[in-house]
């Protein structure tokens, strides 16, 4: 039989909170019978609301289990030392059984008894069996331990078990009550919100190892060309945008180069970019090109979107075995920019283009023949380079004509390769005066010599 929680010496409420009035009931009045509490009256029944009791800090309901055959909790008066009032109101259990009937979500706290019997006939002792059945029972609700003086041990055990805290019954009053409900329905809400900021910090982990999965590897071993790159996404923390890009060299010696754009920065658009990538990487290792190519990945584009509205732009290039020529195709995409030693860079011809992808059913993307010549560097690039402003808000946007100033600027004071894209980019946001929005996708290939 466990010991009764002790009953507070009779004191007058005017001793214990300040402007209390004569005659109000003593701490020994305030009860617990049949899982309701109240001010005891002369006839020892309940006064004021049924199961409720007025002590400070917001509403509270604490769950009682401990193994009492009489079935009575008598507490003292919960009143923390401020002496301002809230409500909380008390459940008891006798048994397991009965707690796991009345531990309802309403529920803040829980006070196990660690007297409860430890476990089944034939089973293996465990004085902690009851507590650690009320933790499974119960993971969102804080849960108090509460032992006899003499089982230091165990109560030390039953917070290392999982329980926000213990109590001694011998030492129990209704200060030590009130604050102990309170600290540990703070504490594990505290702890909640740990598992939350954890669960949190691994999702975006695991997401971002997910997303640089993603982020396309160039295939060029065996060619004399010369790869770079920058990838800006416009969504804030993340490593994927709509934007999406890749090159391959097939066995034949042809480079192939491909950047695109879906419409939107969301992750729906970079999910379906990065469905378009690998379908485009397949289909030119297949011996795709061209007009049948693009014509695939628009069968794909409308079998993978959301909705009719969204669409793609894309550039294609295939540059020759030795380097000199390559084919373009254009879907609704700005035209890659050529740099050659000597010369002004300039945008390629872009007349000859189709419309992007997921727009016109049974479209056609002409292939055009561009010469190359012995050095040079090719520049694409998405919208986001060219759609900021030119010279801060309110003024035109930098366009296409804008970009190919701004890097024969950036070529004549030397810049080269990796430099030449992350200046181009720092300077578009420079003059846009301030962060970029959209998705930004740059790549560079040189043949070397080349600018």
């Amino acid at each position: 039989m466990p010991v009764p929680v002790p009953r507070q010496r009779k004191v007058p409420l005017a001793e214990t909170a300040p402007g209390g009035a004569a005659g109000t009931p003593s701490l020994d009045d305030v009860t617990v019978r049949d899982g309701t509490v109240g001010e005891g009256t002369a006839d020892g029944s309940p006064v004021g609301g049924a199961g409720e009791l007025t002590v400070s800090g917001g509403a509270l309901t604490l769950l009682v289990i401990e193994d009492d055959p009489a079935g009575a909790f008598t507490v003292p008066e919960l009143l923390d030392e401020s002496g301002s009032g809230t409500r909380v109101r008390i459940r008891t259990a006798r048994n397991l059984t009965e707690a796991e009937r009345l531990l309802t979500d309403d529920i803040h706290c829980v006070l196990v008894d660690l007297a409860l019997p430890s476990g089944r006939v034939g089973e293996e002792p465990d004085d902690l069996a009851p507590l650690r059945h009320v933790l499974r029972l119960a993971p969102r609700h804080a849960v108090l331990a509460l032992a006899a003086s003499g089982d230091a041990e165990l109560a030390a055990r039953a917070v290392r078990a999982g329980a926000q805290d213990h109590l001694f019954r011998e030492e129990l009053d209704g200060r030590l009550l009130s604050r102990a409900i309170r600290y540990a329905v703070e504490r594990k809400r505290a702890d909640a919100t740990q598992v939350k900021l954890t669960e949190s910090r691994l999702r975006a982990q695991e997401n971002a190892r997910l997303e640089r999965g993603l982020l396309p590897t160039p295939l060029l071993h065996g060619s004399e060309l010369h790869f770079a790159s920058r990838y800006r996404p416009g969504r804030s923390r993340a490593l994927l945008g709509g934007d999406f890009y890749d090159t391959v060299r097939t066995p034949d010696g042809t480079v192939h180069a491909m950047i695109g754009d879906v419409c939107g920065h969301g992750p729906d658009e970079a999910a379906l970019g990065v469905e378009l990538r690998i379908a485009w990487r397949a289909l030119t290792l297949a011996g795709l090109c061209g007009d049948e190519l693009l014509s695939t990945l628009q069968e794909v584009l409308e079998h993978e979107r959301e909705s009719e509205e969204i669409f793609a732009t894309l550039c294609t290039v295939d540059i020759a075995p030795d380097g000199r020529q390559a084919g373009l195709c254009l879907a609704g995409h700005p035209s890659p920019l050529i740099a050659r030693p000597g010369r002004r860079a300039r945008l390629l011809p872009y007349e000859d283009g189709g419309p992007a992808l997921g727009l016109l059913p049974r479209a056609r993307w002409p292939r055009r023949a561009v010469e190359l010549g012995d050095v040079w560097s090719l520049m694409m690039y998405t919208d986001g380079l060219i759609e900021g402003r030119s010279a801060g808000p309110g003024t035109p946007r930098l366009g296409q004509e804008g970009m190919a100033a701004m890097v024969n600027r950036l070529l004549v004071a030397g810049l080269r390769g990796e430099a030449l894209l992350e200046s181009a980019v720092t300077q578009v946001g420079e003059l846009n005066g301030g962060e970029l929005t959209d998705d930004v996708a740059v790549l560079l290939l040189s043949r070397p010599g080349s600018a």
